[in-house]
């Protein structure tokens, strides 16, 4: 294996009342708390009333940053960033999928640097050499893997740019990882976190080295679980073990375990990046339609790691 440094800071909560459970204890320290979430579902389905309740219940000053969409941009970035900074907020919590993740994560960043966020630490990697104002998550959708990692995937739309770094220093300093929270997200959305997952293992497994390693064969057993447990939550959307497994695979897929000692080019990543830079497209669809092309090209021009590709495709 290459060399590597390993570092997750995150601490997670997994399992059924987690919220509920652990909420209160976890917040104790911040008196003014943002609560930043997406256009509407958390309302819809609920999740939000409970943890509202549970904020004004601790006696938290409550600030709301709404409205964060798919695909978030550098705009609502320092829209969140501006918030945070004339409320006081200390703590951000997110309620959401990727998309709510790194947009908090990415305020988190810009509220506190002095420097123009974008141009030092999205069109290039940075130093983060000052403290991000925490973050705390709480995951309703699984798929991007975003609660244990510093990344934030952001889309400038006048420069027609989607990109993103990890930065360590922006980690969550918390997840609460409820499956049931996931019965409500529509099949397609399901599915499509599912592939994004899904993705993000073949394109770490599939990159150097292709010797046996600890790292491949750990995702070996993930893509074999998203596989196996998106079939069964699309024949039972409340089969709670498929979507508790669904919800793990997604984590371990982007907490940086299985990438250690790899190259990790993630080459379709980054062209489904730019696609969804020009066409505001679903991040999963796209890798969805960009990876069976990718991987006919590496299986026909006989690349070395052509014995993976033909492994997988048995488990498939």
């Amino acid at each position: 294996m290459n060399n590597f440094i390993y570092e997750n800071s995150t601490k997670v909560y997994f399992g059924q009342g987690c919220v509920r459970e652990f909420l209160t204890s976890l917040v104790k320290d911040y008196d003014t708390v943002m609560m930043a979430y997406g256009q509407g579902s958390v309302k819809r389905n609920g999740i939000y009333d409970e943890i509202l309740n549970t904020l004004m219940k601790a006696g938290k000053n409550v600030v709301e940053f709404s409205g964060i969409m798919p695909n978030p941009t550098y705009s609502k970035v320092m829209e969140g960033a501006r918030l945070a900074r004339s409320s006081g907020v200390q703590l951000i919590l997110g309620i959401g999928g990727g998309s709510v993740m790194d947009c908090c994560k990415a305020v988190s960043l810009a509220a506190c640097c002095e420097e123009e966020p974008w141009e030092n630490y999205w069109e290039r990697k940075g130093v983060i050499d000052f403290s991000p104002i925490p973050v705390g998550v709480i995951v309703t959708l699984a798929g991007t893997g975003s609660e244990c990692n510093g990344a934030a995937v952001i889309t400038n739309k006048e420069k027609k740019i989607k990109t993103g770094y990890d930065y360590p220093a922006c980690n969550p300093r918390f997840a609460l990882m409820d499956p049931a929270y996931t019965f409500s997200v529509p099949e397609g959305q399901m599915i499509s976190g599912a592939f994004d997952s899904l993705s993000h293992i073949m394109e770490t497994y599939f990159s150097e080295p292709d010797e046996q390693n600890v790292s491949d064969e750990i995702s070996e057993a993930l893509m074999r679980s998203v596989i196996r447990n998106t079939k069964l939550a699309l024949e039972n959307p409340k089969d709670y073990t498929a979507r508790s497994d669904l919800f793990w695979d997604s984590t371990l897929s982007e907490n940086r375990l299985i990438k250690l000692g790899k190259r990790c080019d993630f080459t379709c990543h980054l062209m489904a990046h730019q696609l969804g830079a020009y066409t505001d497209c679903n991040h999963g669809r796209a890798v969805a339609v960009l990876h069976p092309v990718y991987y006919r090209h590496i299986y026909r021009s006989g690349l070395k790691n052509k014995d993976k590709l033909i492994t997988i495709r048995m488990e498939v």
